[in-house]
């Protein structure tokens, strides 16, 4: 039997041209080569699996013209400072660095996760970094750059490699799997490539696991959702159907098949919110492109966004939000969820009703003109027409005036489609009708005193006491004035405390209006000029402040041999 190499190093890149995905490092170390710009000291960072050990390792063969038969001469060493990260292990390294190499032009080390060193080998190295032989190149790589000491950051020329993205992989992927006779379907691909969250070798890695889980070399869609235990895109577009045809049935039904496939409830619930995401993505065709999915499911998604209104899909991600931030305080996940989906089964709902008031206000409108000409042609008919046509010259009348005050309320509270749309009983209309002409007209301003004043801004201040809002006591406990218009002023000694109040103004004059019954009644502030009020904060301070008004203090202090700084 054939021993099985993976695909991770099988297909490991052994020239710039075939790293993928990092342009940016490969052409500049290329023409660092090839100009002789080369720095002693480089630092490659990056997250696992993006080819910063694979890059580190092409480039000690084109420093030194090596071909691949060469690749494991004796001029490039490796270090893993997981596993070698003490001090004597740099002293050994070091060692090293002193001879010169017996063949090519240079020696290079690599040290992988150089992280992982402790800061006594960190600084057992700094000379080195700092002035290392001509013959010597020194590559470190990491995936955590932020704990390396400073003084290694500053002696490194830094690359960053980014997370390989989705349609590289995907592409990646596909040439593989032509190379070794797979036959792979797109999609399959897509979720390889998103699965292994821009690393290149954890995607190869999944690959070899499908392909071995598959029968007849095939990569198939169904069998890598199966495998990775995923849950399929058409779960997430048939729930949104039914969310859109507010099937809250249907919609219940689709979730408890869910659970029984095994799969958590959060995370559907995230999973979910992505797919509104991504329907949103495709409402803008600049932002179309943001969208991480196959041809063919990108084609899904766009039907199905023609569908969803943008109201709906921004109610429904803020609704799965807040579900999602609830979920494990929750006690009854599994209710938490169906209630979320009930709640966007009914976001078309209420988005309609939110419109009704403007459909309500045009009904209006056509009702108050259909009165107004009705009442017109019944003054047309009566034996008074004749004088108000000959006053008409002389005093111009509109149809709007011709009509009563309350007319309008009448006949706009009694219309049919109002009715129906409130879904009231006509007796209870009649009942509110008659309720808004029997209401007594609007009490006058009350008068009140300075006393009744106080009282008043004094219950208010308990009011955010007991709310233990001390910093507003603190501001509303100030001098207060009151004119003859009802103004009062209150009295502060800076800006600060102003600005404070801007906030409380409007909640205070509303409770002091309807706690005196008078709507006159209003606040302004005003900073009071003069010098502000000394604040002690020392143990001196306070002592000198009570020895001036009482000078036996300090006669007692010098008896007693007291001492103020304490």
């Amino acid at each position: 039997m054939e021993n099985f190499v993976v695909s991770a190093r099988k297909y490991r890149p052994d020239s710039f041209d075939h790293v993928v995905g990092q342009e940016h490092i490969t052409t500049t170390l290329k023409n660092a080569i090839d100009n002789n710009h080369l720095a002693q000291a480089l630092l490659f960072c990056g997250p696992r699996g993006v080819g910063k050990t694979t890059c580190a390792r092409i480039l000690a063969k084109m420093v030194n013209d090596f071909d691949d038969n060469q690749s494991n001469s004796l001029n490039i060493y490796e270090l893993d400072a997981a596993s070698n990260n003490s001090v004597d292990d740099i002293r050994n390294l070091v060692d090293q660095v002193r001879y010169a190499p017996q063949y090519g032009k240079y020696k290079i080390y690599i040290i992988d996760e150089v992280h992982m060193l402790s800061n006594a080998a960190f600084n057992a190295f700094l000379k080195t970094l700092e002035e290392p032989p001509s013959y010597a190149i020194f590559i470190l790589a990491t995936t955590e750059k932020h704990k390396i000491i400073p003084t290694i950051l500053s002696r490194c020329q830094i690359f960053d490699f980014n997370r390989i993205q989705v349609k590289d992989i995907a592409n990646h992927l596909q040439k593989i799997a032509s190379q070794e006779g797979i036959e792979a379907e797109e999609e399959a691909l897509h979720l390889i490539a998103q699965k292994a969250d821009g690393a290149l070798r954890d995607a190869l890695s999944i690959f070899d696991l499908i392909v071995t889980f598959s029968s007849g070399k095939k990569v198939t869609y169904q069998d890598t959702i199966k495998n990775l235990h995923i849950l399929d895109y058409d779960y997430y577009f048939k729930m949104t159907d039914y969310l859109l045809e507010e099937n809250i049935a249907q919609a219940l039904l689709t979730y408890d098949e869910i659970l029984k496939n095994g799969f958590d409830g959060h995370n559907f619930l995230v999973g979910l919110s992505e797919h509104f995401r991504n329907l949103l993505v495709c409402k803008d065709s600049a932002t179309v492109q943001l969208l991480l999915v196959s041809e063919n499911v990108q084609k899904r998604y766009l039907d199905q966004a023609n569908q969803a209104s943008v109201s709906f899909l921004l109610s429904a991600l803020n609704i799965a939000n807040q579900s999602d931030l609830q979920y494990k305080s929750s006690k009854n996940q599994r209710l938490l969820i169906e209630l979320t989906l009930m709640k966007m089964a009914h976001i078309k709902a209420a988005v309609n009703l939110t419109k009704q008031p403007l459909a309500t206000e045009e009904l209006k409108k056509k009702s108050e003109l259909k009165s107004d000409t009705e009442t017109t042609e019944e003054k047309s008919t009566s034996p008074d027409n004749q004088v108000a046509q000959e006053s008409k010259s002389d005093i111009p009348v509109t149809h709007q005036d011709s009509a009563p005050k309350n007319f309008s309320l009448r006949s706009t509270t009694k219309i049919t489609d109002l009715k129906q749309i409130l879904d009231k009983p006509k007796q209870e209309d009649e009942q509110e009708v008659e309720s808004e002409v029997e209401k007594e007209p609007k009490q006058e301003d009350q008068p009140f005193t300075f006393e009744e004043l106080k009282d008043s801004w004094e219950a208010f201040v308990n009011i955010k006491k007991q709310e233990g809002k001390d910093s507003e006591v603190a501001v509303l406990n100030q001098e207060i004035e009151l004119d003859e218009s009802d103004l009062i002023t209150i009295k502060f000694i800076n800006d600060v405390q102003v600005n404070f109040f801007e906030g409380l103004r409007t909640d205070l004059t509303q409770f002091l209006r309807q706690k005196l019954k008078n709507n006159n009644i209003n606040i302004e502030s005003k900073v009071i000029q003069g010098e502000s009020k000394q604040m002690l904060y020392t143990p001196k301070e306070k002592f000198n402040y009570l020895a001036e008004k009482y000078p036996d203090l300090k006669t007692l202090k010098d008896k007693l041999g007291l001492d103020t700084d304490f």
